[in-house]
């Protein structure tokens, strides 16, 4: 069967850059969706080439929906037992989802999905998978998001490896002066329509991303101290969380807290999500995107976190890297594009405007603009 050479290209990327797997290691693949089949067996034979030592899972959110409607506490933690054992055992993990049906999850009850993520994606993935292995996750192009970002699926495909196949070593080398300028900065103001927004990110630190845990990827991110959020932000950003649909979602913050939230669609899902813990009122992430070929969003959040001329901020937990010290079950990407077409916006640092309409201004940090990076 003829494979599309560029979905050999990019498994040996992931591989042999990415995650630099080596002769003898043990690799674990997990696959979400029959559109991935090609994408799986393409890593399975190249790190076979390689001389690692492959185990791979095929998985679908209809499996996950069945398991998690009806599972109890007890059962969801035995599950991930079992799946932690695995991934202690692994060097490298790869995750490459399809979501062939975005919201399979939308109908399963809130709660179910907190247990689910307390139990076995806490235990699974943030306490094994992420400080124990070298991981990538990524995504791989089908029907469903084609359409979902309104093209075709040829197109869609396109636009996919060219987001993905860019040269990531390039972008790793621009994104050194931004993530500097956040290590030093203090204060961070961000002004848009409908957003009046100031933070401090002092002592917080930074982190690029350039093609190691995500594919695609592009962003520099940090996390605002705890409780120094004041002000309004609203993205502008469709999105979905744990399968559910939300649009427009505006947050009110008071000394970091949400004391205020609204989305145009499922608003009162919006209000359980930030009733499940404690950290989901509190913000756990703050970024900038620049991949210069994600240019508009398809609903996928790890595209639409990447997109050129973009920033992010996340409700609920911090990254272990970059720690506020919030703790929540939840990690929601908020997405605020800030081109003109988008409605425009300004970032400062430390009272200095560094981006204005979604264009770096600072001569440093200008390499970072779409059409350097192509």
């Amino acid at each position: 069967m003829q494979v599309d050479k560029r979905i050999v290209q990019l498994a040996q990327n992931v591989l042999k850059s990415s995650v630099e797997l080596k002769k003898g290691e043990k690799i674990y693949i997990e696959a979400f969706g029959l559109s991935t089949l090609d994408m799986l067996r393409s890593l399975i034979g190249e790190a076979t080439k390689i001389g690692a030592v492959p185990f791979y899972y095929f998985n679908d959110e209809s499996f996950t929906k069945e398991m998690v409607k009806y599972a109890s506490a007890e059962q969801l933690q035995q599950h991930a037992k079992m799946h932690q054992r695995l991934m202690e055992e692994a060097d490298v993990y790869v995750a490459v989802r399809g979501y062939d049906d975005i919201f399979a999850l939308s109908d399963v009850d809130a709660k179910q999905m907190a247990l689910y993520g307390k139990y076995y994606h806490g235990p699974v993935h943030t306490q094994t998978r992420v400080p124990h292995t070298r991981w990538c996750v990524m995504r791989f192009p089908n029907n469903t998001m084609a359409a979902l970002s309104r093209m075709s699926t040829e197109e869609f495909t396109d636009f996919y490896f060219k987001a993905c196949l860019l040269d990531y070593r390039k972008m790793d080398k621009a994104m050194e002066p931004l993530q500097k300028l956040m290590m030093k900065t203090d204060k961070v103001c961000l002004k848009a329509k409908g957003t009046d927004l100031s933070f401090s990110i002092k002592g917080i630190g930074a982190q690029r991303c350039s093609g190691h845990k995500n594919i695609p990827d592009g962003e520099v991110y940090s996390a605002p101290v705890k409780d120094s959020i004041n002000g309004v932000i609203q993205f502008n950003t469709d999105t979905t969380y744990n399968g559910i649909f939300f649009s427009n979602i505006r947050l009110v913050f008071k000394k970091g807290k949400i004391i205020e939230a609204s989305s145009l669609v499922n608003n009162d899902k919006l209000q359980e999500i930030l009733a499940l813990d404690k950290g989901a009122r509190y913000m756990g992430e703050f970024a900038l995107g620049v991949n210069p070929h994600i240019t508009k969003p398809i609903l996928d959040i790890l595209f639409d976190e990447k997109i050129a001329g973009s920033l992010h901020m996340a409700i609920g937990n911090a990254y272990d890297v970059t720690d506020n010290g919030n703790r929540s079950s939840i990690h929601w990407d908020l997405v605020q594009i800030q081109t003109p077409e988008n409605g425009g916006g300004e970032i400062y640092f430390d009272d200095v405007l560094i981006r204005k309409d979604g264009r770096f201004v600072l001569k440093e940090l200008q390499g970072l603009n779409p059409e350097k990076l192509r």
